[in-house]
């Protein structure tokens, strides 16, 4: 019986661990436990490093419905991915989303007559996910806070590059930092660990002032913090990527000098390095694909709105997924072929530069392919 067929039973829990397959591999020998997957391209906010400010978003023909979607998602689960990130464009602006959270809610194990959480959980149960996550620029989250956790979702991150309010409705092109916050305090209060994501843009967000102030405020509201070099992907208008750029390994010297320290040896499964901060006690992550590569332990995929599947961010090639889930509706088997040639290939780490005439490393957007 194909995850189709299973969801036109329209069963409450409609996911039966199958049967452990092979784990998909890479020809570096590492295995794939780790699905970043993006719902939609489209967003409400306008991030000047992200998009331009009229973007061209895909026609709904080309984007996976949510019943392709979770069919995507038990084909990777029962070939031993553990981690699913749900990503955009904006995540919470796709209609029905909570139809799709639920359902993957329940590959999550629960331990019979309890409310158990997926932390308290064995950490290997074949054919099951032990971690659903999301990312979200927050302005939806004082809507959807209490939702996301009720569908087996523990932490989210959000995406906020700074504390003022000018500041951040420059950058994103009209956005409302309140919004925001106040929905970072719906997140906190329906239990969701957060973690705020920030974008380093030289002579915007990196001043000490500015910094000392973010890590202070994550301190306070008891977030871990992650700053982000720019990632060259796709065409973002008349910004100039090249003047945005902001090394972090700048920035972690600088903040050094003012707080204290320690590297610590958590990991999320994704590319961040952290550090513990003594003063907050709360992590600081740097993830920098252009000053620093931490490629080398990567078991990721991730696969787009469209259905491409992209083993590697800094990457082009890449394969469809959406023609064989198609195709064939009673098989899954191709589809989980394809995946496998492809992430066989998967190299050892991406190649990212920004190029000085166009600000691009590759032509694809963050936006399409999923943070």
């Amino acid at each position: 019986m194909t995850m189709l067929d299973k969801l036109a039973k329209g069963s409450e829990n409609i996911f039966v661990p199958p049967a452990p397959r092979r784990p998909f591999v890479d020809g570096c020998g590492r295995t794939i436990n780790y699905l970043r997957m993006s719902v939609t391209d489209r967003c409400d906010l306008r991030c000047r490093y992200c998009m331009p400010q009229r973007p061209n978003f895909l026609p709904k023909r080309d984007i996976l419905s949510l019943e392709e979607l979770y069919r995507l998602a038990c084909i990777f689960v029962a070939h031993g991915i553990e981690k699913i990130r749900i990503t955009g464009g904006e995540p919470l602006v796709r209609k029905n989303l909570l139809q799709l959270l639920r359902q993957l809610g329940d590959l999550l194990p629960k331990r019979e007559g309890t409310e158990s959480s997926p932390e308290d959980l064995p950490e290997s149960l074949p054919g099951f996910l032990q971690n659903l996550t999301l990312t979200t620029n927050g302005t939806h989250l004082t809507e959807f806070a209490e939702d996301l956790f009720a569908c087996g979702i523990r932490r989210v991150n959000v995406s906020l590059d700074s504390l003022d309010a000018a500041t951040f409705a420059h950058l994103t092109r009209g956005g409302s930092l309140s919004v925001v916050s106040e929905g970072i305090d719906a997140a906190l209060k329906a239990k969701l660990a957060v973690k705020i994501n920030c974008v380093a843009l030289r002579g915007v967000n990196v001043s000490p002032e500015e910094v000392d102030r973010m890590l202070a405020w994550c301190g306070e509201k008891g977030c871990d913090l992650t700053y982000i070099e720019v990632m060259p992907m796709g065409d973002i208008g008349n910004e100039k990527r090249l003047n945005q750029f902001y090394p972090l390994t700048e920035l972690r010297s600088s903040i050094a000098e003012r707080w204290h320290l320690a590297p610590s040896s958590y990991s999320s499964g994704g590319p961040a390095r952290y550090w513990h901060c003594a003063e907050t006690d709360r992590r600081i992550g740097f993830i920098s694909p252009l000053t620093e590569n931490f490629c080398d332990g990567c078991t990721r995929v991730r696969v787009t709105c469209t259905g491409m599947l992209y083993p590697c961010l800094g990457q082009e090639s890449g394969s469809d997924l959406r023609a064989p889930l198609r195709d064939h509706l009673d098989d899954d088997e191709p589809c989980a072929k394809i995946v496998a040639a492809r992430v066989a290939k998967k190299t050892r780490g991406h190649a990212f530069v920004i190029d000085r005439n166009t600000g691009m490393s590759l032509a694809r957007t963050m936006n399409t392919t999923g943070g």
